[in-house]
Order: structure tokens, then C-alpha cells, then sequence
């Protein structure tokens, strides 16, 4: 169920308040255009800046709009072990299949404390775990062995999100992983080569915005054609740079705007992308006639 593209859905705002229209919009985009599975309430979402109750009724809203057509994955994550542990136990993720849940940031956790946590977790969560690995954000990479330690440890651990940008860790994972435990790309941009060494897709930012022509892509990959993959994602690497150039969720808001779904307002402390990052976006989306 959580194979081949999962959206990270952003959360549309206008003027400071969840926009709930756009979200509908958000949600009918990303369905029509092919995705496998919703990610609600992950880093893209701008979670940290939501409140426990926006949390839940942006939850609640998106369950509702998609209406069984796709799967859910909810992001439940914290530094605060205990806290997560209490949330678990408290919030409504009725309908989802299962967590997705970030390294613990900020702390600096030893592998260890990584460890701990995660066993905490999957004994507190009512649905399977997802492991996100993103040191990017968090200030600490979960190693190969940690990962692969918990994959062991846990039935309740079911696949790991890596973000490290490390395909050399990523294959590790995948040479010695138990059967079932899935390794899922963090990076839009070597999700073909991650499937291409025995991955099963992606968590996407870029889906939010040129879902159709991304969802193609890495539908053909887990089908097998490689090489038609590889060839689609070399068309799509300039938009893909695009969203990051000035960050995430800014710069995917600023595609999302240019292509008429929603407004790029972010929360602060993002800030929305520059004019020149837009002017490129518009144009983008017009040569490449992305959908």
C-alpha cells in the first residue's frame, strides 16, 4: 500500500489560516494525477507550524476529500519521545495505514537514543512505522545499522523514508533488510536510481505540483522500464532543482501558484520564494507544459 509515489502534501494558506479550499483542490491534483498514497502532516505540510488542533482538522479534512481513493499516511514525529508516545495514543488517524515518523531533531540523539526511540514508537503506534531519515533537518543521520537493527527488532517497522542523499547506505539497507521492509526515496530526484537498486518509490515533493508527468516516470521504473524512467527524470531535473533552490515547502508553493492550485503563502519562519524564482517557474511549467 505504500509503494510507488506518495505525495507529501503541502497545506495551503491565505493569510495565515489553512486554506481548506485550496486543500481540496490539493487533494483531487494529486488523486487525478496518479499518486498512490497521500502523506499528511509531514515536513512539506509545515506541521511545525500548525497547532495540535489544526493538525487534527486538516487531518480529518483530507481523510474526508479523499474518500478511501487512496491510501493515508499521517506524519507523527517529535524530539520529545514521551510526547509522541502520549500523541499516539490520542490522535484520531482514523483511516491512515500507517506513520511516518522523522529521526528525532535538534537533540542530536546517539544511535542508541535513536534506537530507543523508535522501539518506543512502534510499541505505542496503532499502525505500522515509517522511519524518515533526513539529516538534512534533524542534525543526525541514522545509520545503515540502525535502521537495519530496527527493521529486525520490530514488525511494527515497515519501511524507512531515506533522505540521506547516500545511495551507498540506501543499498545497504536494501542488501540486508528482512523480508517486507520497503526503502522509500526521500529525494525526488534519485527515486529512479533507488528503484533501479531495489527500492519501492518515493515519498515526492515535486507530485504536488507536476504530478501526472512525475507519477509516468516512476510508474515506468516500477515497472521495469528502466531506461524510460531514466530518461523521463533527466527531463525533469531543472523543475525539480527549481523546488529547492530557495527550500521546502517554498518552492513547490511558488509551482503550485503558477500553476493556479493554490497561493505560495508559507508560515513564517519561511518566507514566500522571490520574483525570480517564480518568473522561472512560470516559464518552466510553460516549456515543459508540465502536468
Amino acid at each position: 500500500m505504500i509503494k510507488g509515489v506518495g505525495v507529501a502534501l503541502i497545506t495551503p494558506f491565505n493569510n495565515y489560516s489553512v486554506d481548506y479550499e485550496a486543500l481540496q483542490r490539493m487533494v483531487d491534483h494529486v488523486i487525478d494525477g496518479g499518486v498512490d498514497y497521500i502523506v499528511a502532516l509531514g515536513s512539506t505540510a509545515e506541521t511545525a507550524t500548525l497547532s495540535l488542533r489544526e493538525r487534527q482538522e486538516v487531518y480529518d479534512f483530507i481523510v474526508e476529500r479523499t474518500a478511501r481513493r487512496v491510501p493515508i499516511v499521517v506524519g507523527m514525529g517529535s524530539n520529545n519521545t514521551q510526547e509522541l508516545v502520549e500523541q499516539l495514543r490520542t490522535f484520531d488517524m482514523h483511516d491512515a495505514v500507517a506513520i511516518l515518523s522523522v529521526v528525532p531533531y535538534y537533540n542530536k540523539p546517539s544511535q542508541e537514543g535513536i534506537y530507543r526511540h523508535y522501539m518506543a514508537v512502534a510499541e505505542a503506534s496503532p499502525v505500522p512505522v515509517i522511519l524518515y531519515n533526513v539529516p538534512g533537518r534533524t542534525g543526525v543521520n541514522m545509520t545503515a545499522e540502525t535502521t537495519l537493527r530496527l527493521a529486525h527488532a520490530s514488525d511494527n517497522i515497515v519501511a524507512v523514508k531515506e533522505a540521506s542523499g547516500d545511495l551507498e547506505q540506501m543499498q545497504r539497507i536494501i542488501d540486508e533488510r528482512p523480508d517486507n521492509f520497503l526503502v522509500i526515496s526521500g529525494d525526488d530526484g534519485i527515486t529512479v536510481e533507488l528503484i533501479k537498486r531495489g527500492g519501492e518509490g518515493v515519498i515526492s515533493v515535486a507530485a504536488n505540483g507536476f504530478v501526472s508527468d512525475f507519477c509516468n516516470c516512476v510508474h515506468e521504473a516500477m515497472a521495469g522500464n528502466i531506461a524510460e524512467a531514466e530518461n523521463r527524470i533527466e527531463g525533469l531535473q531543472e523543475p525539480i532543482n527549481l523546488l529547492f533552490r530557495e527550500g521546502n515547502p517554498t518552492g513547490i508553493k511558488a509551482m503550485t501558484h503558477a500553476m493556479g492550485i493554490t497561493r505560495s503563502e508559507v508560515r513564517l519562519p519561511l518566507v514566500e520564494g522571490s520574483k525570480a524564482l517564480m518568473a522561472d517557474m512560470e516559464r518552466v511549467i510553460k516549456e515543459k507544459n508540465l502536468r
